[in-house]
C-alpha cells in the first residue's frame, strides 16, 4: 500500500462528508437495535442506568469492527475511500488506529458520565463538566476549516494526520461542489460565541463586583441560605439504588397484605418492570416509582410512554396508588 499511495488522489470533501453521514447512520441503527434487545431482556430502568456506557460500546465496537481491522467502514466503502497517514505515506498504524476510535469517544464517555459523580468543588470535576463544550467548540473550529480547506474532516484524524485518498482518479472533466461558504458561516458563529461569552464573564464579574454577592463557581451552582440547591434534590443517580420491595415502602399508605394479587400486578412500573414504589404521577397521569422518573427525567425531558414534556418540579407523589 506505502508503494501505491502516493499515486491516488486525495478524497474529495463530498466523498467524505457523505461516507461520515452513511457512517452516523448505521452507527444510530446499530444502537436502537441493540437498545431493543436489552430493553425486552433488561427493563427500560436498567438501559437508563446504563445508556452512556451502551453508546460508548456501540460505537467503539463498529469502528474497531472496521477502522481497527484496518478495513473500509459502511460509509467509506459507500464512497471508495480509504484512510491514509499522510507522515507514514501508507495504512495507519495499529496505534494511530486505536486513537482514531478512542479520541472521539472516550473523553466525551468520562465526562458525562463520571462527571456528576465527583464531589461538586473537586478540580477535577470542574474539568470534566467543561471538556464537552471545549470538546464542541474545537469540532466546530476543525469542521470551518475542512470546510475552507477540505482536509482532516475530524480532529482526531487532523491530530494524527490521517487523511482519505480515493481510489479512482479524479474527473478532469467535473467540478467538486466548494462548502467555503459553510466554513465562513462556522466561523462567524465560533467568533460571535466568543465574544458574546467573554461579555458575560465581564457583565458577570462586575455584578458580583458590585453587590457582593457570593460568586457562582466554576460549575454555576446555585445557593439557597448558603446551602447548594444540588442538596436538595437527593441522590445524583437514584435509578441506580437497590429496589426496595413495595411491602417495606415508607411512602405509601396501603396495605399489601389485603390488596389480591390480580390487583397488585397492576401495579408494575413500566421502567424497572417491578411494583411501583415511593409512586408519583407525571403531568400527563402516568405512574411511575419515585426513584425510575427522576433518573429518567434527568436524562431525557419526556414522559416514557407518550413523550409529552416532563417537568421534575411538577411530579405529583402518590400515596394511595
Amino acid at each position: 500500500m506505502s508503494d501505491f499511495a502516493p499515486s491516488f488522489p486525495y478524497a474529495q470533501q463530498a466523498q467524505i462528508i457523505r461516507s461520515n453521514q452513511r457512517d452516523l447512520f448505521h452507527v444510530s441503527s446499530l444502537r436502537e437495535q441493540t437498545e431493543g434487545v436489552l430493553r425486552s431482556w433488561l427493563g427500560t430502568r436498567w438501559l437508563s442506568r446504563w445508556d452512556k456506557e451502551i453508546d460508548f460500546l456501540v460505537k467503539t465496537t463498529y469502528y474497531a469492527m472496521t477502522t481497527g481491522r484496518a478495513t473500509q467502514t459502511l460509509g467509506e466503502e459507500y464512497t471508495d475511500i480509504w484512510l491514509h497517514s499522510a507522515g507514514a505515506n501508507a495504512i495507519p498504524s495499529l496505534r494511530a488506529r486505536a486513537a482514531l476510535i478512542l479520541i472521539p469517544t472516550l473523553p466525551r464517555y468520562l465526562a458525562s458520565r463520571w462527571g456528576s459523580t465527583l464531589p461538586q468543588e473537586s478540580k477535577l470535576a470542574s474539568l470534566l463538566k467543561k471538556l464537552p463544550v471545549a470538546l464542541e467548540i474545537l469540532t466546530e473550529a476543525n469542521l470551518a476549516v475542512f470546510y475552507l480547506r477540505g482536509t482532516y474532516y475530524t480532529l482526531a484524524k487532523r491530530i494524527l494526520g490521517i487523511r482519505y485518498i480515493a481510489s479512482g482518479p479524479d474527473d478532469p472533466n467535473s467540478r467538486p461542489p466548494s462548502y467555503s461558504l459553510l466554513g465562513i458561516l462556522l466561523s462567524i458563529r465560533l467568533v460571535y460565541q466568543l465574544i458574546t461569552y467573554l461579555r458575560s464573564l465581564k457583565t458577570h464579574g462586575d455584578s458580583e463586583l458590585a453587590r457582593g454577592k457570593r460568586p457562582s463557581d466554576e460549575i454555576h451552582e446555585t445557593f439557597i441560605d448558603d446551602q447548594p440547591v444540588s442538596t436538595f434534590l437527593g441522590p445524583i443517580n437514584p435509578e441506580g439504588d437497590v429496589a426496595v420491595p413495595a411491602e417495606e415502602d415508607e411512602r405509601t399508605i396501603l396495605d399489601f397484605s389485603r390488596i389480591p394479587d390480580a390487583l397488585r400486578a397492576g401495579r408494575s412500573c413500566t421502567l424497572c418492570l417491578e411494583e411501583r414504589t415511593a409512586s408519583c404521577a407525571t403531568e400527563c397521569g402516568h405512574l411511575f416509582c419515585w426513584n425510575c422518573i427522576v433518573g429518567w427525567g434527568r436524562e431525557k425531558a419526556e414522559c416514557p410512554l407518550c413523550r409529552q414534556s416532563l417537568s421534575l418540579t411538577k411530579l405529583l407523589p402518590v400515596y394511595n396508588l
